[in-house]
């Protein structure tokens, strides 16, 4: 391979991530909106504190199940998403009970 064909590469491999950036827009998540709505200050998994601490930024993790919308997961750290894939039904429950208890009560009740 000579340096002649690397910018042919180059291209190919900027044109494949911009392929990909777009079928991920495409499926309909918005990262932003979902971190917005965010309903916890806090790592589902280990209870610490979803801010630059010493473990670094938040983690977010978008939670993919076959038949459902994607769910945005964020964690305090690494080692708290592979507590997460043991058992995330329970996790999603508490963001699910945490997200409820933010909403208004219906007017007139």
């Amino acid at each position: 391979m000579n340096s002649f064909t690397s910018p042919r590469l180059l291209l190919a491999l900027v044109l494949g991530l911009l392929t990909a950036g777009l079928a991920f827009a495409a499926d309909g998540f918005d990262l932003a909106k979902a971190k917005a709505a965010y309903p916890l200050t806090t790592c589902v998994v280990s209870g610490d504190a979803l801010a630059d601490g010493d473990m670094g930024p938040p983690i977010d993790y978008v939670y993919k199940q076959e038949g459902k919308p994607d769910r945005l997961v964020r964690f305090c750290c690494k080692h708290c998403i592979a507590k997460f894939k043991k058992n995330p039904g329970k996790y999603l429950k508490e963001i699910d009970a945490a997200a409820a208890a933010q909403k208004p009560a219906p007017a007139g009740k």
